[in-house]
């Protein structure tokens, strides 16, 4: 069964959109690297639900295989990056 790593961020203030592309870019890149990670989703709050945000500006959302892959996932030198 899949498992659905999620993290929210606050986003110091500062950061830009090229940032955020390469850190999106980057972290996409982790697929095929990282043993167990199947896909991996990063976005912004949908305009229409961004009040009920509490405050957190970027959603990433890990898929991986099974629940001993978080901790491999966790561990990773190319996550840890």
């Amino acid at each position: 069964m899949p498992v659905y790593h999620i993290v929210l961020f606050k986003l110091k203030p500062g950061v830009t959109e090229d940032q955020l592309s390469t850190w999106t870019k980057d972290a996409k890149a982790l697929v095929g690297q990282i043993p167990g990670l199947s896909k991996l989703e990063i976005n912004k709050p949908l305009p229409s639900t961004a009040h009920r945000g509490q405050g957190y500006d970027m959603a990433l959302v890990s898929i991986l295989e099974k629940a001993d892959d978080v901790k491999v996932y966790a561990q990773h030198p190319a996550h840890l990056e």
